[in-house]
């Protein structure tokens, strides 16, 4: 019913996008004439037609927003450019205002836009309220089990609510899993699958959640071919905590799903808004501070002898190698081969223009122009020295796992305090911790956030020196 509605509110949006796109392009109300009414009638069944294939009807329950936004998107441009097309192959193309097209593309993806925030934020409040929930049992033993039932919990507008764990192995009982008595979690536990039937049939479960280990292959087929003939959503999740650093979704590979348990946890057209900010942020940054960067470049080059630019090389993403800039702080000395000396409190290799420009961060501001290369971005993890690169990425666990992404000149980890010198092992341990938990859950605007709290703290740092 609700994929109907849907249908329904997307045509009325193109219909009325049509109509506003006229009275913009008129100067005033006026009705769509025969050929854009002809075009808005091809359109409409394309849409119907087009839509679907793009998951867009498909249900959004506990999926992030910005992922249906992007398919609306491009699905209705490609909607409007097929419509185009049909146009040109009866030569007709010359009687349409190129301009009323525009209006109407824009007009059109902005109301779909706004419709499906709307109903996408009414059913998430509704949800989070206790309504439209649905029923889920899941099949397994603890820890997974608690695991999985914490996560529903903690995203009451996904709609998702646990109702029983079936266990046959005994281990969800027990002071170890956290739980007590017949309870995991305060959620049900029973230990005969030949429970489950009855009450997937009396409609008492929707969802079936299968947290079992991909060893029991028999089960998971006993289960599957058992309710073949009954309405419930059987998924199988299994549980790649141990072996995966990033929180993966099964993802289509040649047609095959597969789980990345290794790989970059930001791809794909998500990371375009971060692709596009970096170059224009970068671009203004240095455009802004032209004037401030002369002055630098003049102090750095008269507090002793060397260039201006310190030149370091550096890891990027998947761990291809650049030159990363900086205004150079120090007085150039040799260092020992394969030994990077990080600078210490009160270090008499920092000139007093360098021990300023550590202090505020202001050597670091060349650095945009490796994110205006490409090299990196404004947010992601610090890269390190190659040298200390390879002291911890033997002794911290998920060190060279941040290199998955582009690194970059700010980051969670250094809005948090962790920021210059890192002396000890716990203190690089603390960064690491921190960048992985950006990268599991990065969104645009937690980049936006580090940016604001960057700005809003300050540069300047205790242990920059």
């Amino acid at each position: 019913m609700l994929s109907v509605l849907s249908r329904i509110i997307d045509i009325g949006m193109a219909a009325l996008g049509a109509l506003l796109a006229a009275g913009l392009h008129a100067g005033g109300p006026v009705w769509l004439d025969d050929k854009e009414s002809t075009l808005l009638a091809f359109n409409c069944v394309l849409m119907i037609m087009t839509f679907p294939s793009f998951g867009i009807y498909q249900s959004w329950r506990g999926k992030p927003v910005y992922d249906l936004l992007w398919r609306v998107t491009i699905a209705w441009l490609l909607v409007e450019g097929a419509g185009v097309l049909l146009t040109f192959s009866v030569h007709r193309a010359d009687t349409l205002s190129r301009l009323w097209l525009g209006y109407w593309a824009v007009c059109t993806i902005g109301l779909l836009l706004i419709t499906k925030t709307l109903i996408y934020s009414a059913l998430k409040f509704l949800r989070r309220e206790g309504f439209n929930h649905k029923a889920v049992a899941i099949v397994g033993a603890a820890p997974y089990g608690r695991f999985l039932i914490e996560q529903m919990r903690s995203r009451p507008e996904a709609g998702f609510r646990p109702v029983y764990v079936f266990d046959e192995t005994g281990t969800a009982t027990g002071d170890e899993a956290g739980a007590s008595g017949d309870t995991l979690a305060g959620v049900p536990v029973m230990r005969d699958l030949g429970e489950l039937t009855p009450l997937v049939r009396a409609r008492e479960i929707r969802e079936l959640w299968l947290a079992l280990p991909i060893s029991q292959e028999r089960t998971i087929h006993r289960i599957v071919t058992q309710f073949r003939d009954d309405f419930v959503n059987i998924r199988f999740i299994p549980d790649v905590r141990s072996i995966s650093f990033f929180n993966q979704a099964v993802v289509d590979l040649l047609g095959v799903p597969a789980i990345n348990l290794a790989a970059s946890p930001i791809t794909d057209i998500k990371v375009l808004p971060k692709l596009v900010f970096d170059r224009v942020f970068a671009a203004c940054v240095l455009l802004g501070t032209s004037p401030l960067l002369i002055v630098i470049a003049v102090l750095v080059k008269l507090s002793s002898p060397g260039p201006v630019f310190f030149k370091q090389k550096r890891k990027g993403i998947d761990g291809r190698e650049f030159e990363i800039y900086k205004f150079r702080s120090m007085k150039v000395h040799a260092e020992t081969p394969g030994r990077v000396t990080q600078a210490r409190k009160g270090d008499k290799r920092v000139t007093r223009v360098g021990a300023f420009l550590r202090r505020t961060s202001l050597d670091e501001l060349p650095q945009f122009i490796n994110v205006l290369k490409g090299e990196m971005s404004v947010v992601g993890p610090r890269p390190h020295a190659l040298e200390h690169d390879d002291i911890y990425k033997d002794l911290v666990k998920g060190y060279m796992y941040r290199y998955r992404i582009k690194p970059g000149i700010t980051g969670w980890a250094q809005v948090n305090g962790y920021r210059g010198e890192t002396d000890r092992i716990e203190k690089m341990m603390g960064r690491v911790k921190l960048d992985l938990y950006y990268m599991q859950h990065w969104t645009f605007g937690l980049d936006m956030k580090i940016v604001a709290l960057t700005l809003w703290k300050g540069f300047a740092g205790a242990n920059a020196y």
